[in-house]
């Protein structure tokens, strides 16, 4: 009884420190697994027995062993492993560098390899791929012996390379299924002197005995799309020499350059071609010779570009890579979809998608020497709602690329559906996977995350397959738009090293044609699952009014061309490009680009022209007024010409008038007008486009009135009254002479009239009088100044009239 009191009174102090030891015991267990489980030669690393004694002893402040790989202070880096999805027989080989980022040294350090138990699920890998730390459970007992690799002290600071080889059957692999591997970093140190696990770099291996079947068809997207390289200016050439708002895309073309490596890894590979008839267009006009701005974009600061040589090698390499693929063209300069769908639609922004549509087939067509396919539609990551799809399927594209990160699974599916869904209207949604296209986003330029991505890649493809082995199913990898050189590569050595064994190459015209799940999800997100971070990068309603702004002056300005194949395709592909998807995170710079095509469309039209007119002097009831159009294009206009009286009771002007005008030259019109009254009238004069939109600013000048009085118009009364007398006079004169030779018919010649004078001195009095009379209503009437010849160079809608025209 009393030792019962005890135990219940006492279970104080030394339960408590065997509670403690225990614990303490516990928490080194996978310390001691991990520095001693060694199923080759289990005595190579033994630790000798006053080691273990002093072990036991100190076990209780020996920190877990997660924390000391979580702290990653020993970094292990696989920087290649081959082969990338072994079979029998194969030997694997990994290398990589193992670093001590710790103040203090690292003694029996070795390097060795630890399989796992095969992982049950694509969410699996993705928290295999997340941990940092060992865990005996996941990465399992090392395999040891010869295939370890010893680096002995490892300085603080210091790395090592390493490589491992093993052959395949001693990895402990089972059944078919995606292993962890494991490449750790074991020793010890002066703080922690037992053996144990310093650092671990955990990939994946995909392991398959024999061929599925029924494999998974996968297609892969490989996208040729670049940014905005050309303005709308060109050279005042016949050849309308372009102008670049840079030269980097030489950079991309040339060897190693991005590009130049999109079309050397792409020839040999089994992807659909997914490309911007804008980047075409751009290389092509580089072929032929451009100019690049200066840094202030002046119209005379252009130099020579550089990558003629280059574009041209470029563009005969891209053309024997596409042979005998599938290529699909979206539509010229990649317009921004949900933009246009979100803020652009009540600007007019889904004419210019059409149009985009349109020109994407004869772009590839002409240049490339292949017919594309314009039916599909690639909104930004895939990402889609109601109002996106319309927009898409509005410009003729029946297949919209969509991600399964947008399009979401709501039937709680076991296994990844076939990527077609049917979502009404005859459109097909080819819904990527997520996981796949997002593989290689990251910094692939270091051969470790390389290597990792690559793994991770082919694991998530092989649990596609093993999902549901019996359902055959489409997938699609739709990876980011412009991906870089060092992506390129590691996409290309993913696909290069996916084996056969559980998929198959399929091209995405086939898989948008795929019978769907029926399980499958095939309702169109609403507009509020649109993402947030997506939204922000959007174009703002501004640039949209801008661009109508723009495109309604273009219009106008059309109008008026003679040759408008000079200005038309320039300005509507710049503002095309004005909603291109390469804008997005870059908002300054695309409002300068669309401010710099709508200021040089400014420019253009401005050279067309009414030259400004001073006031006028009309002196008489008709005359002319002569209006000057100048023309400092290069090609020639047509225009209406309209002057307009603003006080029609007092002067009217004639009927408006057509005006052709060459490039740069100017033309004087003359309109004629009727002056009703005197005084001071304004007059305005307006060019407008041939169907009577005006065009350019308005000229208002003030015509003064004289010489139209009331004096005048009697001493013209007058002066007729006087005409009128003497005729009378001459008739009544002549009427007596003849009287009289009919009654002196026996007079003589030269005999004398009954008032004494004879007929040629009766005549010739007449014909003096006449003219005196006469001579006095020209003094009464003179003779106006205004009454010049016309002016046969200019036009005239009338004869000039008898007023008087003075231009101040």
């Amino acid at each position: 009884m009393a030792d019962a009191a005890d135990l219940r009174g006492n279970t104080s102090a030394r339960a408590r420190r065997w509670l403690r030891h225990t614990a303490a015991w516990l928490a080194a267990v996978p310390v001691l697994a991990g520095g001693t489980q060694l199923p080759a030669a289990p005595t190579a690393h033994a630790a000798p027995a006053e080691h273990t004694a002093r072990t036991t002893q100190a076990v209780s402040a020996a920190p877990s062993e997660s924390k000391v790989t979580r702290s990653r202070s020993v970094d292990v880096a696989i920087t290649s492993m081959t082969p990338t999805a072994p079979k029998k027989g194969d030997t694997v080989t990994v290398d990589g560098t193992v670093t001590n980022g710790t103040k203090t040294a690292i003694s029996g350090a070795h390097v060795g390899l630890r399989t796992g138990s095969p992982l049950n699920g694509r969410n699996a890998i993705d928290s295999a791929a997340r941990s940092a730390s060992y865990s005996p459970a996941t990465d399992g007992a090392e395999i040891g012996g010869k295939y370890t690799k010893k680096i002995g002290k490892l300085a603080a600071g210091a790395s090592r390379d390493f490589s491992l080889s093993i052959p395949v059957d001693k990895l402990n692999l089972g059944q078919d299924g995606v292993y962890p591997l494991g490449v750790s970093l074991s020793g010890q140190t002066q703080n922690r002197p037992w053996p144990q696990v310093l650092g671990i770099q955990r990939t994946f291996l995909p392991w398959q005995t024999s061929p599925a079947d029924k494999k998974s068809q996968l297609t892969f997207l490989w996208p040729l799309i670049s940014s905005t390289h050309m303005t709308p200016r060109t050279e005042n050439d016949e050849d309308r020499t372009p102008i670049f708002r840079d030269d980097s895309l030489v950079k991309e073309l040339s060897p190693g350059g991005r590009l130049q490596q999109m079309v050397t890894l792409g020839k040999s590979l089994p992807v659909t071609w997914v490309i911007d008839p804008d980047l075409i267009a751009t290389v092509e006009s580089m072929t032929k010779g451009y100019e690049v701005q200066g840094p202030k974009g002046a119209d005379d600061d252009t130099t020579p570009g550089r990558g003629e040589a280059v574009a041209k090698q470029w563009l005969n390499d891209l053309q024997k890579a596409v042979e005998n693929h599938q290529v699909v063209a979206l539509p010229f300069a990649d317009p921004d979809l949900a933009s246009v769908a979100h803020r652009g639609k009540n600007y007019g922004a889904l004419r210019h998608l059409q149009d985009a549509t349109e020109l994407a087939s004869s772009t590839l067509q002409t240049v490339l020497e292949v017919k594309p396919r314009t039916d599909f539609a690639w909104p930004v990551d895939g990402a889609v709602d109601s109002s996106v799809v319309d927009v898409a399927t509005s410009a003729g594209a029946h297949n919209v690329i969509a991600r399964s990160d947008s399009f979401r699974e709501t039937g709680g599916l076991s296994y990844t559906p076939t990527a077609a869904r049917q979502i009404g209207g005859g459109n097909t949604a080819v819904v990527a996977d997520a996981r796949l296209s997002t593989a290689f986003t990251g910094d692939m330029s270091t051969p470790e995350n390389s290597t990792l991505a690559i793994q991770r890649f082919l694991a998530q493809s092989q649990m596609i397959n093993l999902q549901d082995p019996d359902k055959q199913r489409s997938i699609v990898v739709a990876p980011q738009r412009m991906p870089t050189a060092s992506q390129a590569q590691a996409m290309a050595a993913a696909l290069k090293g996916l084996p056969g064994q559980w998929s198959e190459p399929l091209d995405l015209g086939r898989a948008a044609k795929a019978k769907p799940d029926p399980n499958a999800t095939q309702r169109v997100p609403g507009a509020g699952a649109y993402p947030r971070a997506l939204r922000k990068q959007e174009l703002p309603v501004e640039a949209f009014e801008g661009i109508q702004k723009t495109q309604a002056t273009l219009d106008r300005f059309e109008r008026i061309l003679t040759a408008k194949n000079r200005v038309a395709p320039p300005f509507g592909n710049a503002i095309r490009r004005d909603m291109s998807t390469s804008w997005r995170g870059e908002a300054q710079k695309a409002a300068g680009f669309r401010h710099g095509v709508a200021s040089y469309l400014q420019g253009l039209t401005k050279k067309v022209r009414l030259v400004p007119k001073s006031n006028m002097t009309l002196s008489g009831r008709s005359a002319t007024i002569p209006v000057t159009v100048q023309n400092n294009l290069l090609q020639g206009v047509e225009l209406r010409l309209v002057l307009t009286s603003q006080q029609e009771n007092r002067m009217e002007i004639s009927e408006p008038q057509v005006v052709t005008v060459e490039g740069g030259h100017s033309q004087s019109v003359k309109f004629g007008t009727t002056a009703n009254a005197n005084g001071p009238v304004w007059v305005t004069a307006q060019l407008q486009t041939p169907d009577g939109q005006p065009y350019g600013k308005a000229r208002t000048f003030q015509v003064n009135v004289t010489e139209i009085t009331s004096t005048v118009i009697l001493v013209i009364a007058g002066g007729v009254l006087l005409l009128v007398l003497a005729g009378i006079r001459i008739y009544l004169q002549r009427k007596r002479s003849a009287a009289g030779d009919e009654d002196e018919t026996d007079t003589e010649p030269g005999a004398e009239d009954a008032d004494g004078t004879d007929d040629a001195e009766s005549a010739a009095k007449s014909g003096s009088e006449e003219t005196e009379e006469c001579d006095a209503f020209h003094a009464l009437v003179p003779e106006q100044p205004s009454d010049p010849a016309s002016d046969t160079g200019s036009q005239s809608a009338d004869p000039s009239g008898s007023g008087e025209k003075v231009e101040h």
